[in-house]
């Protein structure tokens, strides 16, 4: 069944229970509201702190946006994007556009107005959501976008190239349009994360949707009692198949519009959260809030909050085990996926297996991995090679893109570009992506290991490593080490803290900077290589 049946049911089973609340936590509470009261708030109004939407009003916003694209000649399998912060808006649009037996494209809320333009063209969409955060990005694309597509504005006041989307969909019609949708019709595309050009497009059926629904359901066992905080950006497979999980239980999830440890801690506290998905920097800021006592597990009732899990990145081992010092009674879980895999769980380490914390798992619920050679061939297990995963959620193809589909495409299998080996047990260790693997003196070095090594390092708050160029060794492992606030380290320091690596691992040259990560927590190694790869070398004490 396509996933909008999901939907329908829980307006039937549910609809007067809170489906969506949003939490702006930049703004004073002063205004608690529905989606039908902040519907009658003027434009000037001061925006609400906290609105909710139910499962019914969220199934009747879904299908007054169908019915608006219907009437605006959208047909089955044409193509409306979505380029929203998170909001409640946010869903109900997607889901529409579903219903409507349309493609929905999310767009990444970091894109410049060129790459607005070129994912549009892309995928060729034929009407754009757009948000009042983005006004200053599409102004100056409208006119090119204007000849071919629709712009429809959500938020208060709208600008003179576009719609109002409130004021459009008021007066549609609330019943579910009579479109046959099935699990095999095209659904949606994503966006690559574009580390190495232009972003690719990810086409997905709705049956990947779907699955996708349900394994994370399973691999959670989430409950209709529980609620998910949901923190990252929509646009991305990672948060949206997440909340995939409180759609297919029907509970309710909280958008929160910010990532501070003291928001995160205050809505898991104030709405009861259940279950919180995190990256990996949100984790340690709010680590590094709860060490310093800038924030205090008294002062929030924390203790329904049952299950914490990762994705989106490596997880360091030593971040774990500091935070189960804080939260021992937290079920963990991380999740491996891709946007071609329909996002995380495609590997999954599963609630009941700290044992194997640096772990990324198991194959998830209904999916199959093999590790395989530069030859394609399976290697022996405990060797490293390209991890390939193939199952219900792996992408048609990338949209326009045939040469790039046949090179990671073959018989089912998607291969990730990541390097993994596997233990005795099956668990999947990822050891990194294969482009990012260094060559030093003929040795391959994998950046993942020296990271989750250095993350231990009591003062070091974040920490990537790159290759650098050497004239004698080909590359060098650099380490680009932030500091934890308040605190001062050294090379010496680290270095010193290195002698327990083997020698050919130890980073040859460190760098205190910032380490820049994009908005899914995945650490931004080309804008790294592209700061510091033309930076003239000086030679480290330590090197060999």
């Amino acid at each position: 069944m396509p996933i909008t049946d999901l939907l329908e049911r829980n307006s039937k089973l549910y609809g007067e229970e809170v489906a969506l609340v949003e939490i702006n936590p930049d703004v004073q509470e002063t205004q608690r509201v529905t989606w039908k009261e902040y519907a009658l708030i003027q434009p000037s109004s001061t925006a609400p702190y906290r609105r909710e939407i139910t499962w019914s009003i969220f199934d009747e916003k879904a299908n007054r946006v169908a019915n608006l694209l219907l009437s605006r000649g959208i047909r089955k399998g044409q193509k409306v994007a979505i380029l929203l912060m998170n909001c409640l808006e946010w869903l109900p649009i997607y889901f529409g556009i579903l219903k409507a037996g349309a493609i929905a494209v999310p767009l990444n809320f970091r894109y410049t107005a060129e790459e607005i333009e070129y994912c549009v063209k892309l995928a060729d969409v034929d009407i754009l959501f757009f948000g009042p955060e983005f006004i200053g990005r599409v102004e100056p694309i409208a006119g090119d976008l204007n000849k071919e597509h629709l712009m429809f504005f959500v938020g208060d006041g709208c600008p003179s190239f576009a719609e109002d989307y409130l004021h459009a969909s008021a007066n549609c019609s609330s019943a579910a349009p009579k479109v046959l949708i099935d699990d095999e019709d095209e659904a949606a595309i994503y966006f690559s994360s574009g580390t190495t050009g232009f972003p690719k497009a990810i086409l997905h059926l709705h049956k990947a949707l779907l699955q996708s629904a349900r394994m994370e359901a399973i691999h959670h066992a989430t409950t209709h009692e529980d609620v998910f905080l949901c923190i990252p950006p929509l646009y991305h497979t990672g948060a949206k198949m997440h909340w995939f999980g409180s759609l297919f239980s029907g509970s309710k999830a909280v958008l929160l519009r910010g990532n501070s440890p003291q928001a995160i801690l205050e809505a898991t506290s104030q709405e009861k959260c259940t279950i919180v998905w995190l990256l990996v920097p949100w984790a340690q800021d709010l680590l590094a809030a709860l060490d310093s006592g800038a924030l205090k597990m008294e002062d929030y009732r924390l203790s329904q909050w049952r299950l914490m899990h990762i994705g989106a990145q490596p997880v360091p081992p030593s971040l774990i085990r500091r935070w189960m010092e804080y939260f021992p009674h937290h079920k963990y879980d991380t999740n491996y996926g891709l946007s071609e895999s329909t996002g995380p769980g495609c590997v999954h380490l599963g609630m009941d297996n700290l044992h194997k914390i640096g772990s990324i798992g198991i194959p998830g619920y209904g999916w199959k991995c093999k590790i395989v050679d530069e030859n394609r061939t399976t290697v022996p297990q405990g060797e490293v090679g390209e991890l390939c995963v193939k199952g219900p959620g792996v992408m048609v193809c990338y949209y326009h893109d045939e040469k790039a589909s046949a090179e990671v495409l073959e018989d089912g299998w998607l291969h990730t570009g990541d390097m993994a080996q596997q233990d005795e047990d099956g668990f999947i260790f990822l050891v990194d992506r294969k482009k990012d693997v260094i060559i030093s003196g003929g040795e391959n070095l994998y950046p993942v290991q020296i990271e989750a090594f250095l993350a231990a390092h009591p003062k070091i708050h974040d920490v990537a490593v790159i290759g650098l160029p050497d004239p004698r060794l080909g590359e060098i492992a650099a380490a680009i080490v932030q500091v934890k606030d308040g605190m001062e380290c050294t090379e010496a320091e680290i270095n010193q803290f290195c002698h327990d690596l083997p020698r050919y691992k130890r980073p040859k040259k460190i760098i205190f900077a910032d380490v820049p990560r994009n908005a899914t927590g995945k650490i931004e190694k080309p804008k790294l290589r592209s700061i510091y790869c033309g930076v003239r070398l000086v030679e480290a004490q330590n090197r060999a």
